[in-house]
């Protein structure tokens, strides 16, 4: 709910978010607001993802400013009044899985340093560009989807200045990088170099919210037990986006599909967004290339899950319930 809460500019409901998570895990809310900072913040406003990554200097640090929930307070609402940017995560998942890149992935992943390095510094093409630098800082981390390869954190960072990230900016997201080791610092600070930014914000389409058992629906995402039982139910039924899924996938992809859709008809909506050229042909490119099946279809995927959403709340209100009852 917190993340979710941010993207969408509901300081209401991430301030109880953030409240819980400092009482019960306190080192799970730092870590997570500098992910958001760099995930949904990012290009749109570089001043907030700066004061977030400067809360993530330790909790001495807090202590001398007010304390965490002084601070965690004003952060959080900071990143829910931000201009927001996901260009940074939509190039990353590009990286990921764009099945163009297949090739490339394999070829940088077994390329010397030095050979990263000179191939980031030349090459036009901002995804080869990236995926050298995203090696060249290493990839082993857990949960990847990359291939692994240990990489120099100095090398990357002096790559970056090399190729003329400002200073300033270049210092949040090697701090940020500090104190997360998540990819999107980097990338982040390369793609500040593109300056690329539409002036003003838009707001993306949101469904109507309904409330279930005392939480918004979109936050019973796949990353959430409920959220993901909700969608194997989903998947079960005769829904439109289930039997397209169906018709698709075998059947040990299909929830985990589902589940990307519905992040981009719901979960991974912004208010306040900031676009330009080439952040909206990242975010289109996410959304109808990275599903792992054809534009067209995916296409039809997403506007089957918009019409499905209503059903998918009734199910998300039966597995809530029974979570209750038990």
């Amino acid at each position: 709910m917190l993340q979710k809460a941010l993207r969408r500019g509901r300081a209401d409901l991430a301030l109880n978010a953030a409240a819980t998570l400092l009482r019960d895990a306190p080192d799970r809310l730092w870590r997570r607001l500098g992910g958001i900072a760099f995930e949904d913040v990012g290009l749109g406003s570089l001043p907030t993802v700066g004061l977030t990554v400067a809360a993530l200097t330790g909790k001495r640090f807090r202590a001398a400013i007010g304390g965490d929930w002084a601070v965690a307070s004003v952060v959080v609402k900071a990143l829910a009044e931000a201009p927001k940017s996901r260009a940074t995560d939509d190039l990353f998942m590009a990286l990921e899985t764009l099945p163009g890149l297949a090739d490339t992935r394999r070829a940088l992943a077994a390329e010397t340093n030095p050979r990263l390095r000179l191939i980031a510094l030349t090459t036009p093409n901002l995804h080869s560009r990236a995926l050298a630098t995203v090696f060249l800082s290493g990839t082993d981390r857990p949960g990847g989807k990359l291939p692994v390869r240990r990489g120099e954190v100095a090398l990357a960072f002096d790559l970056l200045d090399e190729l003329g990230t400002a200073p300033t900016t270049l210092a949040i997201c090697r701090e940020g990088y500090r104190k997360t080791g998540e990819a999107l610092p980097p990338l982040l600070a390369l793609l500040a170099l593109e300056n690329g930014l539409r002036a003003g914000t838009t707001d993306d389409p949101l469904p109507p919210e309904v409330m279930i058992g005392g939480v918004p629906g979109w936050a019973l995402d796949m990353f959430t037990r409920e959220g993901k039982l909700a969608l194997s139910r989903l998947a079960a039924t005769q829904a439109g986006v289930a039997e397209f899924a169906r018709a698709m996938l075998s059947p040990g992809q299909r929830v985990g599909f589902l589940g990307q859709v519905l992040f981009r008809v719901e979960g991974g909506l912004l208010t306040r967004r900031v676009g330009g050229d080439l952040s909206d042909r990242l975010h289109a490119q996410l959304m109808f290339e990275t599903l792992g099946v054809d534009p067209e279809a995916a296409v039809q995927a997403l506007d089957l899950m918009r019409h499905d959403l209503p059903l998918l709340n009734r199910i998300r209100a039966s597995v809530m319930k029974e979570a209750r009852d038990a």
